[in-house]
């Protein structure tokens, strides 16, 4: 077995939009994604596309299928705003991202908030986003980390 690429992260996650170009201009003004390849076909439609986030790595392609292809995913916009997922990102500063999604447009559905899970846990400070299509998002930074507890059976 091939250890995973050095340039893709162990998880990743595909997105479809009914507009991925939009929907590729949109994550990265508001989100502040980078787009590191854009597969284009022949007729300018978007296949295939790589936003990176730091070491995350989000696909984003269209809904529409290519002929004599099973249909793809389905955009949040087309399922009532029914979503099967929500991506979590670590950011520098929740508020200021929050702040930059805002002025991008974002539909803001959850303010910035502390959520303190307890000294045995952690504290994050966040927010959900909406993008326009309806793909829900949380970003969040961390405040305090859980105490690190040994492994070893000495603890």
């Amino acid at each position: 077995m091939l250890p995973c690429p050095a340039d893709w992260p162990r998880l990743s996650s595909a997105l479809y939009y009914d507009d991925p170009a939009a929907a590729i201009r949109f994550l990265e003004e508001a989100f502040g994604f980078v787009t590191r390849i854009r597969v284009e076909g022949p007729d300018g439609a978007i296949e295939h596309s790589e936003l990176c986030f730091g070491e995350a790595l989000v696909m984003v392609a269209g809904t529409r299928a290519r002929p004599g292809q099973e249909p793809r995913g389905a955009s949040p916009k087309s399922l009532g705003g029914r979503n099967t997922q929500s991506l979590f990102l670590y950011v520098d500063d929740a508020d200021a991202h929050c702040a930059r999604a805002r002025a991008a447009g974002a539909t803001i559905r959850v303010e910035p908030a502390t959520s303190d899970y307890g000294p045995e846990y952690w504290s994050d400070r966040g927010y959900e986003a909406a993008d326009p299509e309806g793909h829900r998002w949380w970003f969040a930074h961390r405040i305090r980390s859980a105490p690190q507890v040994s492994a070893s059976p000495e603890g």
